[in-house]
């Protein structure tokens, strides 16, 4: 079956996004009371599933360092990390970072190339991100303007990946069967996803997780260069 369409997760798979939802997180939780010294790499495997996740991952390290501290004050080990906690940060981290989110932000190299290669090629392209619909429609349209047909992030009333809703959805708005698309992201969160939905699903080894991590997870078409995905993609024309 020819591909007709391209749907990309944005985190670690377009772009570098890893700078500012580090400085957006410690910003956050700063502001909360919470830890806040958590660095790229620590922030790279908290995302990929929304941001509540992230801030919940982000409070098991807080609470494993608690935990381990002689001495913690009793006011901190008694610290909440409940859902209203995790609302609590959220409420502070989605502003911030929509108004942050392109400070140390870039697009991997290669990228703009490679979709513009898929276009010329009648290839229908969009993005399904787990980040907030207001970010991901900004750092869309501000570095790959005209790129993408489509860009969506996390809403209320639909449920985010790996959940198939979003990539259903976004199917539905190109006009395009299942069968006549690829998902191409970097992470675990993105193969499930695409399984969820019914597409072959092409990993991205320079992203967030890395390529080991990728195979060890399935991932059965794996990309190590923006290249890569123009050939496997295009291969699929065949």
């Amino acid at each position: 079956m020819r591909c007709r369409a391209a749907v990309f997760d944005m985190d670690g798979t377009i772009l570098n996004t890893a700078g500012d939802l580090t400085d957006a997180l410690n910003y956050a939780m700063r502001e909360t009371g919470h830890r806040h010294d958590y660095t790229e790499e620590q922030v790279r495997g908290f995302v990929g599933s929304g941001i509540r996740t992230a801030i919940g991952r982000a409070f098991d390290e807080e609470r494993r360092g608690l935990a381990a501290r002689q001495g913690a004050a009793e006011t901190e080990l008694s610290r909440s990390f409940d859902a209203a906690e995790t609302d609590r940060v959220r409420n502070v981290f989605l502003p911030y970072y929509e108004t942050h989110c392109d400070v140390r932000t870039d697009s991997y190299p290669g990228i703009r190339e490679m979709i513009r290669a898929l276009r010329e090629r009648g290839i229908l392209t969009a993005v399904v991100s787990n980040k907030p619909d207001a970010a991901v429609k900004k750092l869309a349209q501000d570095y790959f303007e005209g790129l993408f047909d489509l860009a969506v992030g996390e809403q209320a009333g639909i449920r985010r990946k790996p959940a198939p809703d979003m990539t259903e959805k976004a199917l539905a708005a190109l006009g395009i069967r299942r069968e006549e698309a690829v998902y191409i992201g970097d992470s675990e969160v993105d193969l499930e996803t695409a399984a969820n939905a019914g597409l072959p699903c092409i990993g991205c080894a320079w992203g967030f997780r890395g390529a080991a991590f990728l195979r060890a997870h399935g991932a059965e078409l794996l990309a190590e260069s923006a290249e890569d995905v123009r050939r496997i993609v295009l291969g699929m024309e065949d």
